[in-house]
C-alpha cells in the first residue's frame, strides 16, 4: 500500500509539473507577443492629433487636409492600395524619423485583404535637438516621404500574421535587415513611377544643412543613395522606352 501510495504522488507531481512547465511556457509566449507589439510600436498605442481636419478619400483613406494634395499623388502611383484601408495620422514623439509606416494591431490576424494600415507622421520633427516642422517640408519632397512609406505597405500586404511579427523583431535587432526593409520600400516607389520623388527627398535628407552628419551618415548607410535612384529610373525608363517601340515590319 506505501508503494502504491508513493507511486500515486510521484504521478500527480509529475502530472503539476508539466502542468506548471505548460502555463509557463504560455506566458513566455504571450511574453514575446508582448514585447514585439511594443517594439514595433503599432497602432493602437498611437494618439490623434487634435490640431488637423481630416478628410475621407477613396471611401476607406483618412488623410489629414494639410497633406491632401500630397497624400493624393502618392496615392495615384499605387492602384493596388485603392482598395487598402490607410489612416494617415499625426502621432507625437517618433523617433529619429518623420514618418513611420506600420499595420493595424487590431487587424493583424484578419485575412491580408482585410487588414488596415497606419502612416504615423510627425508635425515636428526633432533630431538631435534640431526640430523641424511639417511646413519647412518642400511639397516634392513630402510626396517622396509619403510614396516610401506606402513602399513599406505594399511589402507588409503579402506577409501573414507571423511574417509580421517576425519582420518586427528583426527591424529591431538587425540594421541588416534594416537595410533591406528601406531599400524594398524605395524600390516600390521607383518601380512605381515615383523615382523623382523618391530623388528628392533623399536630397534634401543628405544637403540639408540643419539635419546632423551622423543622421545623415545613418540615411546613406540604410537607404539607397540618390544615385542609385537616379540609376533605377533611367533602368525603368529605358525599359519603357524598349516596350513602346514598334515592332519592325517582316520584309
Amino acid at each position: 500500500m506505501e508503494k502504491i501510495r508513493s507511486s500515486g504522488l510521484l504521478y500527480n507531481n509529475s502530472k503539476q509539473q508539466k502542468q506548471k512547465s505548460a502555463i509557463s511556457r504560455s506566458w513566455r509566449f504571450l511574453s514575446i507577443l508582448l514585447i514585439l507589439f511594443s517594439a514595433f510600436t503599432w497602432g493602437c498605442a498611437a494618439q490623434k492629433s487634435n490640431e488637423h481636419n481630416n478628410l475621407i478619400f477613396q471611401d476607406n483613406k483618412i488623410i489629414p487636409t494639410n497633406i491632401l494634395g500630397e497624400a493624393r499623388l502618392a496615392l495615384s502611383h499605387y492602384p493596388e492600395l485603392e482598395a487598402v484601408k490607410i489612416e494617415f495620422r499625426y502621432k507625437k514623439n517618433i523617433k529619429n524619423a518623420f514618418m513611420q509606416a506600420q499595420p493595424n494591431l487590431a487587424d493583424l490576424f484578419k485575412d491580408k485583404k482585410n487588414r488596415s494600415y497606419y502612416v504615423f507622421m510627425s508635425s515636428k520633427f526633432l533630431i538631435e535637438n534640431e526640430e523641424f516642422s511639417m511646413a519647412e517640408v518642400p511639397s516634392e519632397v513630402l510626396v517622396g516621404w509619403l510614396s516610401h512609406e506606402l513602399g513599406h505597405i505594399m511589402d507588409y500586404r503579402e506577409k501573414s500574421a507571423l511574417q509580421l511579427l517576425k519582420f518586427g523583431t528583426r527591424y529591431v535587432t538587425s540594421e541588416n535587415f534594416i537595410r533591406k526593409a528601406e531599400r524594398t520600400a524605395d524600390t516600390h516607389a521607383v518601380n512605381h513611377g515615383l523615382g523623382n520623388y523618391i530623388f528628392a527627398t533623399k536630397d534634401f535628407i543628405l544637403n540639408h544643412s540643419r539635419l546632423s552628419d551622423s543622421y545623415k551618415k545613418r540615411k546613406a548607410r540604410l537607404y539607397l543613395s540618390p544615385e542609385a535612384i537616379r540609376l533605377l529610373v533611367n533602368s525603368l525608363e529605358e525599359d519603357l522606352a524598349i516596350e513602346l517601340e514598334p515592332e519592325e515590319e517582316e520584309s
